[in-house]
């Protein structure tokens, strides 16, 4: 009974009912423990009870009211912002506007307000109000008007993240006479289900969910689960089921009405995990229950809290406070399980923006999620100033063991598989600390306790480039210049340059640019003699494999045959950038007509074939997936397994501010810190034992996120870098070179000790020194 697949609903509840409640728990949490992990979501949000007038009148609600006891129909527009803006200083990402059914169906004093506010109905009013938040707040919109039909949705569409109406039952017999919805036409089973297909053909993220204990039997309960099942099956719009339990309230109709137990709510749970499937979100409000409870239900399949808010209480449940985000992080960690925040749009929804929102929505959704599509909450970005957010501390989770099996496969240097990989990279908490800790034991035993660097040069002797990758605010000519004027060094000045820089103390130069349309393959081996000549004993570090493609290509050569002569020209080792994302669905999107997957590994394959080495790059945290993360750590280690050629690896985090394609609203807003810290914990992992160096680059991570890294796997910080540029023109902020001594405080930090190295590692015999910044040897 890992799932249930059939339609019958009898035959459903006989096989619910054939085990234990504690066996159908654990069946059900094996599902959403299998497609979840550990995580349990919630969304930090604020009410808006845009109106309390309803033209239903269900016998258990305390929410509706009347025009007399309530005085004002409606919230007025300084009213919905103040709401609004406390959320905002409260941290909170999400507005939830809820309201009754079409009240001026019913009151005249909704009509005659409605008049007045200048709107024919409450949903146009609805529209506006959330436009308003939208757009002067930032908070995301999540709308509960009611029934909706085709057009509704429509309108409604572009202002709104996602939308939502409870199904509560497909039972008829609960709105005859006596029932709970006995004299609410909108609870009508056939009219809320078909409200539930127009979300889908409208292309609505939605919520729905089914309400437990008002008279409905088990059999009903399981038929409004498959009614969703079957709505969902059709058009994939249930971004998430609502499992409620029924409360008494005092002044309503059903105060005497016996709630379902504890037990009933589990079980209603566990089936809808089953009926459901292992990919739906099952949410449970958490303010229904008391915090000693929490735990036992996510046991039974919920990984939701729904909507908490630390500003407004729950309107229409206002006898029951939420709880204290503390405490719900307790009741959650009690479950073995981990809280995080989510948008007022599911995960799954916001990595597909693109389909699900408005365009403008889209834009707004895609720069505040990661790559699992739940929200970045800290304010460190790749590149940035910002500090870095505390890692979480160790401990345990649901998904601990899983972990434990794939890190010891690892540490055998087995070759894992994506799906292993993949849950790595997703796992956070105390999984987080558990990867990190595991990664660096594996780093002490394979590279050693002392911290490496570089002493070089970066001479990017041109930023006009034919080629038009999206991502890249380094070239000119292919995108609009946003950081200086193009630019080309000659082949004279790129010598002085590594001239100058052997008397700095560098021991190596890194030479990369632009596609220069009058560059050819000679024009790469004039750059090669003009620095050898002018620095003889530098180690020439240059050309990524496009400029390597392209110079072979211009010439007609082999890539062997040109790798060979460019090597005799002085050409030491390659770096191994231009790799982005090693997937061809990444890179069509980002850089269409760069170099394939394919073609960047033929050019590192030749390079080692040919006696020449190089690094691995990875550049992540864009339009890329966990999947494809994997898929580029594995062609990596595969390469290296046949040729051995590679030195390090090198995990470069996407800077995202200047950055074309983000300036467009097409990518991420590069990574969250927990994901680029597991980058390189995994790579370690990943390509232990094949590569023993993992460096991280200070430019990207920045001083306080390069120590954390040396805690994960870490054992290079690079190269000093003097005139680094293109992260700079990409909106870095961390400074154009980082000196011998700086070097030495971070590995301090990390209780390290440090060494300058050569390019391949080897022991540098007379260490540069660093006096007023400048480096030099004595």
């Amino acid at each position: 009974m890992k799932s249930i697949n059939g339609t019958n609903a009898d035959s459903i509840l006989i096989d619910l009912e054939a085990v234990t409640l504690a066996e159908l728990m654990a069946r059900a949490e094996a599902a959403t423990l299998a497609h979840h992990s550990a995580l349990v979501t919630y969304s930090r949000k604020v009410f808006i009870p845009l109106t309390q007038l309803c033209r239903d009148v269900c016998q258990y609600c305390t929410f509706a009211t009347t025009p007399a006891k309530i005085g004002k129909a409606y919230l007025n527009r300084d009213e919905v912002l103040a709401i609004a803006r406390a959320g905002v200083a409260a941290g909170c990402r999400e507005a939830l506007f809820t309201l009754g059914d079409r009240p001026e169906d019913r009151y005249n004093a909704a009509r005659s307000a409605l008049t007045e506010l200048g709107h024919e109905s409450t949903l146009s009013y609805v529209r506006e109000m959330a436009e308003a938040v939208l757009v002067e707040t930032g908070l995301l919109p999540h709308l509960n008007p009611g029934l909706m039909n085709d057009a509704d949705y429509a309108m409604l569409r572009p202002v709104a993240a996602s939308m939502g109406l409870m199904l509560e039952t497909t039972s008829n017999r609960l709105s005859e006479k006596g029932g709970p919805h006995y004299g609410s036409p909108d609870k009508l089973p056939a009219v809320r289900l078909e409200a539930l297909e127009a979300a889908g053909r409208a292309r609505v993220p939605f919520t729905t969910g089914i309400l437990i204990g008002i008279g409905e039997t088990r059999l009903e309960r399981i038929e409004a689960l498959l009614a969703i099942r079957e709505s969902h099956a059709r058009h994939g719009h249930v971004q998430e089921v609502i499992v409620q339990n029924f409360k008494a309230k005092a002044g309503t109709k059903m105060v005497n009405h016996p709630e379902p137990s504890l037990d009933d709510h589990l079980w209603t749970i566990a089936a809808a995990r089953l009926i459901l499937g292992a990919e739906m979100t099952i949410q449970v409000p958490p303010n229904l229950h008391a915090p000693e409870e929490l735990a036992v239900l996510l046991a039974a399949g919920a990984n939701d809290w729904g909507g908490v808010s630390p500003v407004t209480p729950d309107h229409v449940n206002p006898e029951a406070p939420w709880p204290h985000l503390d405490v719900l992080t307790k009741a959650t960690a009690a479950a073995g399980r981990v809280l995080v925040e989510r948008l007022a749009i599911g995960p799954n929804f916001s990595l597909n923006a693109d389909e699900w929102l408005d365009p403008a929505l889209a834009v707004t959704v895609r720069k505040q999620v990661d790559a699992r599509g739940l929200p970045v909450v800290e304010s460190w970005r790749a590149g940035g100033e910002e500090l870095p957010p505390a890692l979480p501390q160790s401990g345990e989770t649901c998904s601990t063991p899983a972990i434990q099996s794939i890190i010891d496969r690892a540490s055998a240097g087995d070759r894992l598989s994506i799906d292993e990989i993949e849950t790595l990279f997703r796992a956070d908490g105390p999984d987080v600390a558990f990867i990190t800790a595991a990664a660096d034991e594996l780093r002490s035993k394979a590279a050693g306790d002392t911290v490496s660097y570089v002493v070089n040069r970066n001479i990017n002797y041109t930023n006009i480039c034919l080629y038009k990758c999206s991502f890249c605010a380094f070239s000119k000519g292919g995108n609009k210049d946003m950081r200086g004027p193009a630019y080309l060094i000659d082949e004279a000045e790129v010598g002085r340059r590594a001239a100058e820089a052997v008397e700095r103390g560098a021991t190596e130069v890194c030479l990369q640019g632009g596609i220069h349309p009058d560059f050819d393959g000679h024009t790469y081996h004039r750059i090669l003699t003009a620095v050898r000549m002018a620095a003889p004993g530098i180690h020439i570090h240059a050309f990524s494999p496009l400029e390597i493609m392209h110079g072979a290509q211009t010439l007609g050569k082999p890539l062997e045959d040109y790798l060979a002569w460019l090597k005799e020209a002085g050409l030491s080792t390659l770096p191994g950038t231009a790799a982005e994302i090693l997937d061809d669905e990444v890179r069509a999107i980002i850089c269409p007509d760069k170099v394939t997957t394919a073609e960047w590994l033929d050019v590192m394959r030749a390079a080692h074939s040919v006696g020449i080495r190089s690094t691995a790059t990875i550049m992540f945290g864009h339009v890329d997936r966990y999947d494809h993360w994997a898929k580029h750590l594995l062609a990596i280690r595969d390469l290296q397994e046949e040729t051995g050629g590679f030195t390090e690896f090198v995990p470069l985090p996407f800077v995202h501010m200047e950055a074309p394609m983000w300036r467009k609203g097409k990518s991420r807003s590069g990574p969250s810190f927990r994901e680029a810290i597991l980058m390189h914990a995994v790579a370690r992992l990943v390509l232990h034992p094949l590569i023993s160096n993992i460096q991280a680059s200070w430019v990207k991570l920045g001083p306080e996120g390069v120590v954390e890294a040396l805690r994960a796997g870490v054992n290079d910080l690079g190269g000093i870098l003097m005139d680094e540029s293109i992260t700079r023109a990409a909106g870095g902020q961390n400074g154009q070179i980082f000196g011998p001594n700086r070097m030495a405080d971070i590995a301090g930090s990390a209780g390290r000790g440090i060494r300058q190295r050569t390019t391949i590692y080897g022991n540098i015999g007379h260490p540069a020194k660093e006096t007023n910044g400048v480096c030099h040897v004595e």
